[in-house]
């Protein structure tokens, strides 16, 4: 029987899978992988949070997100290409807006590769708007460095 999408905290004991994701969903455009200590450093950080989505037991994405005061930024967002398509970063997202929102945050920020269209379109149907940018921000292997958008939602 299969199970809709759901949503859990990110916990320490879900970093080595989390690590994996990130791995899946960045590694094929160059970027560096985080690593297990990379994601537990990220979520022992005051004020970050991060969400495991599951489809039918399998994890599918996560997220991490920060809180300072009243802005907050989105850390990452991961979905497995695989499971692409199929609106999963956009309830990821959905959820983190949520969370930043509950926690008093008035602002919501990330960065975005400039050449990545698809996160792009999903940031802007959400009302994300590019702010600025910042030159040679994605180091990638075998590739020039990538100039990030950065976006900002403002949350009501």
């Amino acid at each position: 029987m299969a199970h809709g999408p759901v949503l859990s905290r990110l916990s320490a004991l879900e970093l080595d899978r989390a690590a994996a994701l990130h791995a899946e969903s960045f590694a094929p455009l160059g970027e560096r992988a985080w690593t297990r200590q990379d994601v537990a450093e990220l979520l022992a950080s005051p004020g970050v949070a991060g969400l495991l989505l599951q489809v039918d037991g399998c994890d599918v994405g996560f997220a991490l997100c920060r809180v300072a005061a009243d802005e907050a930024e989105l850390l990452t967002i991961a979905v497995r290409p695989e499971a692409r398509r199929r609106g999963l970063g956009r309830q990821l997202l959905a959820a983190v807006t949520d969370r930043v929102r509950a926690a008093g945050a008035r602002v919501l920020f990330l960065e975005v590769a400039v050449d990545n269209s698809a996160a792009q379109s999903l940031y802007a149907s959400q009302g994300f708007c590019v702010v600025g940018t910042r030159l040679a921000y994605y180091r990638r292997t075998n590739l020039p460095p990538a100039d990030a958008a950065i976006m900002r939602l403002v949350l009501e």
